[in-house]
């Protein structure tokens, strides 16, 4: 006999909101079962517990009674409650996840909500097929005529009865997982879209290109004639300012903690790609995902620790104590803060997003003993490296007065025209993403992803060098943190997005679920602004090194 494990959610898209199946008064399975979750699963909320319909392999049954209830005036309050949410219960059954709703609400031709009539579903057909001794694949039915009228408030005798029914197919056990793959025509959408990106992205590296290049010649052409010239004209333009693009930027420390955390960011980001597209996160391969960015935050903990404190050296920094707690706390500060506000929502409402004590003992030992000695380790080396920034002009002592600039060249302008494009690239990946996140669907096209990342890198890069480009053009020499800004606004735009997805794509409501889904894609989205942040200055730094190497500078 195999196990049956059972969990109750809300949708249509609440994935936080799960309580345990039996926080319901359904009946009981004598002794409780509670499934042994591993650490990730814990993080993802499932708690599971068996259930008490017994199936075993090939026998069927008909119409048999699991128990009888009497339920209390409060207890069909509560299953009314559920019903008109739209509550549904997800089992297992051989590791296979299948679902079913509470009941359903008769609201036909009744104008007035209170006139509606609830109906609790009491019988469930189990259809499970099978492969000579492997199950295959299994759905759960609700029949129609079983259902008890939980309208009003008084006390309800129910019997809960279940059907099994076994029908072998020919499919084999390898392919019983397809069936929760995205479907062909959804992937034609995506692949569309990525095909769509992919346009988007070699017109706008022609268009920047030609143009970028086309520019870039004709300035150095004349840079070269004023060279050659013996009057001593007045240098105008980027060059002109060539002693004062390579001053450093204001804050260093927190520059430079910022650059050592986006590039951490990054490489997370490739490493759980890596991990996607060899498999591992097959579908509900529970709590993988959530398990892999743990571990890998906690290994990758060095590479921000090395790069913060190895280019605030290069700055000429010398707090470099200071600059490695900044570095910790920078991303680990605000999501401590979101943990603490959600897991006492969760707490609450007893939901069982709400972590056990036990659980954030884990996290707090694996930051503890494992992300915090790495980067310090990491820290020290940066130290050690004696990297010294190479720049190819020399920085005069007086910085030079920046012009006045017209209002589309000021930096909040700027960071919009920068994220508007990369995110208008990607929009239509991250709504299936945020369905899959926030919804019941099954996320599974990691190589279409993937595209879409890579395609979202360049683009970032490409619109940051332009911007950059026309900044220094216009004698403006603060372009560091501008660079950062305008390539991580995409994350900007990304939260934005979330305003619409929550009011027109979602059914969310309430304390409980707006607080996590805005308070974890806050954490998200700053995450991806980081992130961005980090390549747009990456990308910057090389092109602005590149073309004063370029020419003549005094």
């Amino acid at each position: 006999m195999k196990s049956l494990f059972m969990l109750i959610k809300s949708v249509p898209s609440a994935i936080p909101e799960t309580y345990r199946y039996f926080d319901f008064p359904f009946c009981s399975s004598v002794p409780l079962k509670e499934k042994k979750e591993a650490f990730g699963e814990v993080l993802n909320g499932d708690r599971l517990v068996s259930g008490p319909y017994r199936i075993d392999f090939l026998s069927e049954k008909d119409a048999e009674i699991a128990c009888k209830r009497k339920l209390s005036k409060e207890e069909v309050a509560r299953f009314r409650t559920a019903i008109s949410k739209d509550y549904y219960f997800q089992m297992y059954f051989d590791d296979l996840p299948f679902w079913g709703f509470f009941g359903k609400v008769d609201n036909v031709g009744k104008a007035d909500p209170s006139d509606c009539k609830y109906y609790l579903y009491k019988h469930l057909v189990f259809e499970i097929f099978y492969n000579k001794d492997r199950v295959i694949e299994i759905n759960v039915r609700i029949d129609p005529r079983a259902v008890v009228d939980v309208t009003g408030d008084e006390p309800v005798d129910v019997d809960f009865m279940y059907t099994v029914k076994w029908k072998e197919i020919d499919v084999p056990f390898e392919k019983r997982l397809d069936k929760y793959k995205s479907s062909s025509s959804l992937r034609q959408i995506q692949w569309f879209s990525t095909l769509n990106s992919c346009v988007t992205l070699l017109l706008l590296t022609a268009f920047l290109a030609t143009i970028l290049m086309r520019i870039l010649k004709n300035d150095f052409i004349k840079y070269a004639h004023d060279e050659e010239s013996a009057d001593q004209e007045e240098e105008t333009g980027w060059k002109s300012i060539h002693g004062d693009v390579f001053r450093y930027p204001k804050h260093k420390s927190l520059f430079a903690a910022a650059i050592g955390c986006g590039t951490q960011l990054f490489s997370i980001t490739i490493f759980i790609f890596i991990l996607a597209v060899v498999g591992v996160f097959y579908p509900y391969n529970r709590g993988a995902l959530l398990t892999a960015l743990v571990v890998i935050y906690a290994l990758t903990s060095g590479i921000a620790g090395y790069t913060a404190a190895s280019f605030y050296c290069q700055l000429e920094g010398t707090n470099w104590v200071r600059n490695l707690l900044l570095t910790g706390s920078l991303l680990c500060g605000p999501l401590f803060v979101t943990f603490c506000f959600l897991n006492t929502v969760a707490v609450a409402y007893k939901v069982t997003a709400a972590l056990p004590f036990g659980t954030i003992v884990v996290i707090f030992l694996i930051w503890a003993l494992f992300s915090t000695p790495l980067l310090v380790l990491g820290g020290i080396a940066g130290k050690d490296s004696k990297a010294e920034f190479q720049a190819p002009c020399r920085t005069t002592k007086c910085p030079r007065d920046i012009p006045p600039l017209p209002w589309y060249r000021k930096t909040l302008h700027q960071m919009a025209m920068a994220g508007l494009l990369p995110f208008s690239a990607i929009y239509i990946e991250i709504y299936y993403l945020f369905a899959s996140v926030w919804g019941h669907r099954i996320y599974t096209t990691y190589v279409i992803l993937f595209i879409v990342f890579i395609i979202l890198l360049i683009i970032t890069a490409f619109i940051t060098v332009a911007l950059i480009y026309f900044q220094l053009a216009a004698e403006d020499h603060g372009w560091w943190w501008r660079s950062f800004l305008c390539g991580g606004s995409t994350g900007l735009f990304m939260y934005a997005y979330c305003f619409y997805f929550y009011s027109a794509q979602s059914d969310m409501s309430g304390l409980m679920q707006t607080s996590f889904f805005f308070g974890y894609m806050a954490c998200i989205c700053y995450g991806f602004f980081l992130m961005l942040g980090a390549i747009g200055f990456c990308a910057s730094l090389f092109f602005v090194c590149h073309i004063y190497r370029s020419i003549k500078c005094e």
